[in-house]
């Protein structure tokens, strides 16, 4: 039976999100279908994330989307129901939000989106990654969709004439309930996060809620959703890297990794963007050449993003007429097609995706629709199974700004571990 519903706007997020709860034991999984039946899920599983796929919607269509899966989910009495958004602020936060308000008639809705481990606080309702404002991180820098205030109150109301304050942790009252609101909470600590939780929970406060993985991490034991932890299981020794991501916290550990013995495969501006090479004589003959180059190396990366000397795959674009967004959808479909083409093809490595676009353009080119979460390699590194080919396969997953500059060394360390 479904006990808590999370609606997050990537693949990466629902994932880091779910795996909160399958690390403390609870049967958890992470579905990409919004038409989801939420009766045909297995007895055993007690959260359901579900992938809305909304973070580069219009605030409109966001909305709509998010008020139909939570007004369903409401119908069908689940008991919890929680928003995650992007621990850097990217997306549609404000019209999610109101989303969740109006589908479900609450009066009031709880926003965290402190993630203390990671380095994203909140302070008087001002967000910080590492102790900078978000809007001058390299979340304010994202070509994509920038984040341009770091005062959270200031971000909601560009999509929602809802009330929206600041939570005083100093009155201990309870939230006016005359008209509906958003209410934002500081944290700076996992500590405090889980003792805003409890106290919350006293006042029944926790039916509907939003945040990043960082309060997520929380409720396991506020919700009783607690069992046996699962173990790490074997891994394939051979580490394939899949890097769609842009973010420049990725391309410094993409940096170190090249400089301490990875192999990097860069691609051109047409293997990124044109889907017909790859179905083509010479996109073929690429492919079978990349899995013998993955297959002769221990650790290899294949990286989209552009580099020194190369050319620009903006240029490329500009040239043949191709927006922003469509760069964005055309590289994340042709990196899923390379990583079916490689499975299909026999090859075997334990593979990380980075990059919530990348990971749902390798699911849809699979059609991969269920994962299954399995634990944290680190904070924000999450290990996940699914089914393809008759054949179970481990998948590593990250979102573009998490982990420090040795993140795939480490990583690598582990997987190779038992055979060196």
């Amino acid at each position: 039976m479904i006990t808590l519903l999370i609606i997050a706007d990537d693949f990466t997020g629902a994932l880091d999100t779910g795996v909160q709860f399958a690390a403390s034991g609870t049967a958890t999984r992470v579905v990409t279908d919004i038409q989801f039946d939420y009766g045909q899920v297995d007895e055993k599983v007690s959260v359901l994330v579900m992938d809305a796929e909304t973070r580069h919607l219009e605030p409109e269509k966001a909305y709509d989307v998010v008020y139909h899966i939570t007004k369903k989910a409401v119908e069908h009495g689940i008991p919890y129901i929680y928003k995650k958004t992007d621990s850097g602020l990217r997306g549609n936060i404000g019209s999610e939000l109101a989303a969740i308000l109006d589908a479900t008639g609450r009066k009031s809705l709880h926003f965290f989106p402190a993630f203390p481990k990671m380095g994203r606080i909140t302070k008087d309702g001002i967000h910080y990654i590492d102790g900078i404002p978000v809007e001058e991180s390299v979340f304010g820098k994202d070509p994509f969709e920038p984040v341009t205030c770091s005062y959270i109150p200031d971000i909601i109301k560009l999509q929602t004439k809802i009330k929206v304050r600041l939570a005083e942790v100093e009155s201990g009252q309870a939230e006016d309930r005359q008209a509906s609101e958003i209410i934002i909470w500081d944290a700076q600590t996992d500590e405090e996060l889980e003792a805003l939780g409890r106290n919350l929970q006293k006042e029944g406060g926790l039916s509907i809620m939003a945040g990043c993985a960082g309060f997520a991490s929380v409720l396991p034991k506020l919700l009783a959703l607690e069992g046996r932890p699962p173990g790490i299981p074997d891994f394939v020794p051979r580490f394939l890297v899949i890097c769609g991501s842009v973010n420049p916290i990725t391309v410094s550990q993409l940096d170190y990794a090249e400089h301490h013995g990875f192999l990097r495969m860069k691609m051109s501006p047409e293997e990124k963007l044109e889907e017909a090479y790859w179905k083509s004589i010479e996109g073929q003959k690429r492919l079978d050449h990349l899995k013998e180059l993955i297959e002769s190396n221990r650790c290899s990366i294949l990286d989209s993003n552009d580099y020194a000397g190369g050319c620009s795959t903006m240029g490329y674009a500009q040239e043949h007429h191709i927006d922003t967004e469509e760069i964005r959808i055309r590289i994340a479909r042709n990196l899923g097609y390379i990583v079916k083409e490689l499975v299909e093809r026999g090859l075997e490595a334990t593979m990380m995706i980075t990059g919530g676009d990348t990971l749902m353009g390798c699911m849809k080119q699979m059609d991969v629709f269920e994962m299954e979460p399995i634990c944290e390699m680190g904070p924000g590194i999450v290990l996940s199974r699914f089914r393809i080919l008759d054949a179970e396969c481990q998948l590593i997953s990250k979102s573009g700004g998490f982990g420090g500059e040795q993140l795939l060394t480490d990583l690598a360390k582990q997987i190779l571990a038992e055979h060196k």
